[in-house]
This record gives structure tokens, sequence and C-alpha cells, in this order.
């Protein structure tokens, strides 16, 4: 089967949220299929590393964009009906570059990864088309709107209604729809487009991201992830202002460590407070992350997976986390992780896991053996043949 592939950011290295679910479809594709990948890739830097992903597929188109030509796309779209976002991932060469695949090849499939980039294929016809929206993303800017001040609450209210208008519309321009969780799916079926939805589940390297026999220390907690991303410099703020004195009054040694790349300057200044570290860039996250009692996640805008979840959970390492952040794991608050929803329940189940080894060793051995069994790439995959064989089944009758 010959397999057109379009998502939004180059999907290779895979090493970021945006990039691993895509990397691992294709990667399962190319097994016993022909896959053509496009995709846009935003920096030099993204271009050259991205070449890596011809082991993976039979071919693929790189449009590389730049700023500030994709910001002023985004703002010529400001006065319009369609989202800012989508002229954001908008190039016209790869535009150009799909148009004439279609027109001169014949391709028994099409799937999308993203609502930003289904503008490319949406009017296609003839070919079996999926959606895999991922993450509902009008709903993450619709949060935004509720957590951001004026004016800023504007621009993401508006941008969330027309993501959520324009989210309704590609819906019923596809054969089939998919996104990550079932909450996840629970808000793409209310749009009630009466098209055919599924979802099936990130996955994580459970080789990769696994326990190495090392000791820990039981006053380090940690935290993953970029830290130019706005929700987590949101969660980090928070949790360093209203947890974590809290916590360093019931345990004085208490630490936290912010790993993630490019923190920005708010960030940085909270390494002044006590027992803070704020790493930067790092080349592995690992040793950071297994050298800590826990993992936190007190994420307030989240929605489907939150990829570091999965890989500290695969770690062994205990994972304490927002009940918005939960809604993406497939697993089960008080048996697998801790879930937390205010400063008291964030403080209490910190320091179970910090105070008491028997309790930490029982997460570990809980949350590894649940992401083997749920979170494991080749059973996603699976799932996801049977989303595409039903999709091929559905659109020959």
């Amino acid at each position: 089967m010959k397999i057109l592939y379009v998502c939004h950011r180059f999907p290779f290295p895979p090493k970021r949220g945006g990039k691993i679910r895509p990397f691992n479809m294709i990667n399962h594709f190319n097994e016993q299929h022909e896959v053509t990948v496009a995709s846009l890739a935003r920096s030099d830097e993204e271009a050259k590393d991205g070449e890596g992903l011809a082991a993976h597929c039979k071919r693929f188109i790189m449009a590389q964009v730049r700023e500030p030509w994709q910001t002023l796309r985004m703002i010529l779209r400001l006065p319009t009906l369609t989202p800012s976002s989508m002229g954001y991932f908008y190039s016209p060469y790869l535009k150009n570059e799909i148009d004439a695949l279609l027109k001169n090849e014949k391709f028994d499939l099409i799937f999308v990864h993203c609502s930003s980039v289904a503008q490319y294929v949406a009017h296609v016809k003839g070919i079996p088309k999926i959606l895999d929206f991922g993450d509902m993303d009008s709903q993450k800017w619709l949060i935004y709107a509720k957590m951001r001040s004026f004016p800023l609450n504007i621009g993401y209210w508006l941008e969330g209604n027309k993501l959520l208008k324009e989210e309704k519309k590609l819906a019923k321009q596809f054969d089939l729809c998919t996104c990550t969780t079932k909450a996840e799916l629970d808000t793409l079926n209310s749009y009630q487009t009466e098209v055919e939805t599924d979802w099936f589940p990130n996955g994580v390297d459970h080789q990769f991201f696994a326990p190495d026999g090392g000791a820990y220390d039981p006053d380090t907690i940690s935290f993953i992830g970029r830290m130019d991303y706005y929700p987590n410099q949101q969660c980090m703020i928070y949790f360093c202002q209203d947890i974590l004195p809290l916590l360093q009054k019931r345990k004085a040694s208490t630490k936290l460590v912010i790993i993630g790349a490019n923190p920005s300057e708010e960030i940085k200044k909270l390494a002044d407070l006590p027992g803070v570290t704020v790493t930067g860039t790092v080349d592995d996250v690992r040793p950071f992350v297994r050298r800590s009692a826990l993992m936190i996640a007190p994420l307030e805008i989240a929605r489907g997976t939150q990829n570091k979840i999965l890989e500290a959970m695969a770690m062994g390492v205990p994972v304490v986390c927002s009940k918005l952040a939960a809604g993406g794991i497939d697993a089960v608050p008080g048996e697998h992780f801790l879930e937390a929803d205010n400063v008291d329940e964030y403080v209490d189940a910190i320091i179970t896991i910090l105070e008491n080894s028997k309790t930490r060793e029982r997460f570990s051995k809980a949350g590894r053996e649940r992401m083997l069994q749920n979170h494991y790439w080749p059973n996603s995959m699976a799932r996801l043949d049977q989303i595409v064989e039903r999709c091929l089944t559905h659109f020959k009758k």
C-alpha cells in the first residue's frame, strides 16, 4: 500500500511530543508499506537533523519555513475565519509538492497528523483519508483564554473558537478521525460530525526509558519539559510559589530540578529559590529523572498525553500529577501514580513518596508495569492497523 503521511512538525529525531507520535506511526507503516512523508522544518538545524528520517520511509518532502514569514501568515488570518495557527503551518512550497504528488501518483491512503496541516489535503476526493487530531487543539486555546490576562485572553478565545469551527469542518472532510486519549475522543464525538472516530494511545520506548538500577536521592523532585512552552512555565511558577515552600516546611531538605530546553528569564530566576535547580538544555534527561525520588506534572493546561509522564513511569520513577494531566494516562490514580488537585493534595502526595521508600518502590514497579501493558508502541500500532483497515473497508462500500 502507498501511503501519503502529512504532519505539522518534521518527525525526526523523535525527541519531543509533537514528533514522537508521528515518527512511531511512520516507522510502523514503513515495515509493510511505501510511505511518503510531507512535513515542515522550522530551522536549518531541524532540517539537517530531519534527514535521518530517510531510513524510516520511502521518501520525504521537507518544506523549510522561516520567521518572520510564518508569523506574518498568522497575522494575515486574524481578520478572517481561518485559524491563525493554520497560517503558521502553511507553506506554498509544501502545498505545490503535495498537489504534484497527488496528480502524478496513485496513493492508497492519506494519513494526516494534526489538524493544522489537514488543509493540504482536505479537498482531496477518491482516496481514503484519516485525520489524527492527536489533541483537540481548540480546547487548549480556550483553556489559555481562561488563564491569560487581557488582551491576550481575547486573542486566545478568538483563536480557540476559530479552531473549534475548523475542527468540525475538517472532520467531515475525512473518512475517519482519531485522537490520543478517551478524553479527547469524547470531545471529538461531541462535535456530532457523523464521521467514524476512534483513538489509539501514545506509547513509550520501554528499552530507552528504563530503570538503570542506580540509587536515587530521596530529597529530590524532578520536572521535565521544554521551558519555552507556556503550560510548562506556568506550572513550574505555580509549583515554586505555592507548593514548594510548604513542602520544605515539612521536609526542609526537599529539592526541585527543572529539566528542559530554552528556559525563559522568569524560569531561570526560579533557580534563586532555595533548593531549586534549572538545568536548561541537557544531552539526556534520563539521569536527572532516575536520580529523583519522583517526577511532578502539576499542569493546569494539558490536553492529550503528557509524554513526560509516560517516560518517568517507564523509568520506574513515581509520578504526582494534576487531574488534568492524568486524563491522558491509561493508568489508575492511587494504584499506578498519584493525582492532586490543590496545594494540600500535592504536598501530601509528594511527602507520601519522599518519606516512605516502600511506598515509592510500590509505585515505581506498578507504574512501569502499567506502561509495559497499556502504553506499549507495538500494541498501539496494532490498534492503529485495525483503524486503518476499518477505514479502507468502509471506503470501499
